[in-house]
């Protein structure tokens, strides 16, 4: 991944940075994103992940807000998110 210096990012750290990631509804999906989140933001916690059903609830869609201190966090955070066997989109 190519370095942007912090004079050129969009983003401002540290910020409150949310991220959407679907997946298919069963049991362990909420808990095992909510694991994987806990790695890369230790400060995390499942008060702070929002959970919605799609309108079939064939899927589930959580919206988890992290502290985000630096790009490299938000780039290891989307690249385990979206190699996860249990997710389907990372937004």
């Amino acid at each position: 991944m190519q370095h942007i210096p912090p004079e050129q990012s969009l983003i401002e750290y540290p910020c409150d940075f949310p991220i959407k990631i679907m997946g298919i509804m069963q049991d362990a999906f909420a808990q095992t994103i909510l694991e994987l989140v806990i790695l890369h933001d230790p400060s995390f916690h499942a008060g702070k992940m929002e959970m919605r059903p799609s309108s079939k609830g064939n899927y589930l869609a959580l919206t988890v807000t992290i502290r985000a201190v630096h790009r490299e966090q938000l780039d290891n955070l989307y690249r385990d998110l979206s190699s996860h066997p249990m997710v389907k989109m990372v937004l």
